[in-house]
């Protein structure tokens, strides 16, 4: 990355991006995040060549929507696409094993459990993704920055500027709209 443009902030690119169209922008915040989201799909995919193809797909994927939407916190969002993107692949994956499994007849009722399991988890995640996108804006950059990025209430009122009861409040009230979101999708399916 050229010294230039080390100093400058994610949100800085973002904005010039959106301002000007250019992908030169993108590709100084994708040199910031490939060892990243490499040690992310490394961490799911357990593959080393999966790992490297996964972060290509990413920034092909992140190029397209960042050309449809507008992005406020490029970091956690670009660690969600990965993460639900290695997840597709388990999810791939599984139900390759899950065909060979039944076709198998495999009697080992643990194995069935979790892979049940497995399913059930990615089926959440994907539901609580879906459902972070129709929170109102505070409460979902409040929660994602204590839930995704591991903030802190303090660090959290440095960032958006919220009194520190506005952040309590919009994590809150953010995380039990989460659930009810969730919940009413889950419902639907």
């Amino acid at each position: 990355m050229p010294d230039k443009l080390t100093h400058i902030t994610d949100q800085e690119l973002l904005d010039r991006f959106y301002r000007d169209h250019d992908n030169i922008w993108l590709g100084t915040l994708f040199e910031r995040y490939t060892l990243l989201l490499f040690g992310l799909c490394m961490k799911y995919l357990k593959n080393e060549e999966e790992a490297r193809d996964a972060v290509q797909q990413v920034f092909l994927k992140a190029i397209t929507e960042l050309h449809k939407y507008n992005v406020q916190y490029f970091k956690s969002w670009l660690y969600m696409v990965a993460k639900n993107h290695c997840l597709m692949k388990l999810r791939e994956k599984q139900g390759k094993i899950a065909t060979e499994i039944h076709e198998d007849l495999l009697t080992d009722e643990n194995d069935a459990i979790a892979i049940g399991e497995l399913i059930e988890k990615d089926r959440r995640l994907e539901l609580m993704t879906d459902s972070m996108e129709e929170l109102n804006n505070e409460q979902k950059q409040c929660v994602t920055l204590f839930y995704l990025e591991k903030k802190s209430y303090q660090q959290i009122v440095e960032v958006t500027g919220y009194s520190l009861m506005q952040v309590k409040s919009y994590i809150q009230n953010g995380k039990r709209n989460l659930k009810l979101l969730m919940d009413k999708k889950s419902d639907r399916s």
